[in-house]
């Protein structure tokens, strides 16, 4: 009876690591939901979205204050069209903010950082980001450097 006692109870504890453990890979990989509660809708165009992904983080001075929803193609600019989802608490962001597309960290996650503009009127649901700051691929900034070398050795 005793043994059994024991095996359950490790039993238990190891059921109760890896569930530990899957509820910290959702939050990492940022699978949960909660960041589209209680939000308003933000457009804006950007030339290139290289590596943008859906549930990307929207920041403002470092701070989440919400997420990409949406990534489409439009057809009629040939620009990547991006829905983002933002905190209705963050309710005064100016409508001429600039969003960028930017990379954070060693591994290149990409994220849309705002930065704040000086505009009275308001950005509010449905509005769109006008001034956008496409995404730096690695590959078209190597290629520009290695052309820019050769043309200068000629």
């Amino acid at each position: 009876m005793r043994m059994r006692t024991l095996e359950l109870t490790v039993g238990v504890f190891i059921l109760a690591g890896v569930l530990a453990l899957a509820v910290l890979a959702m939050r990492v990989s940022g699978l949960t939901n909660d960041a589209t509660g209680d939000s308003y809708k933000v457009f804006a165009h950007f030339d290139n979205v290289a590596g943008l992904t859906t549930r990307a983080k929207v920041t403002m001075a470092g701070v989440t204050i919400g997420q990409v929803t949406d990534i489409r193609f439009d057809k009629n600019r040939y620009t990547g069209f991006v829905e983002m989802a933002i905190n209705k608490d963050v309710n005064t962001l100016p409508a001429d903010s600039t969003a960028s597309i930017v990379t954070a960290g060693l591994l290149g996650e990409k994220y849309v950082g705002i930065s704040v503009g000086g505009d009275d009127l308001m950005l509010a649901e449905g509005d769109e980001i006008h001034d956008t700051q496409s995404a730096l691929v690695l590959e078209e900034l190597i290629g520009r450097f290695l052309l820019n070398t050769v043309s200068s050795e000629d």
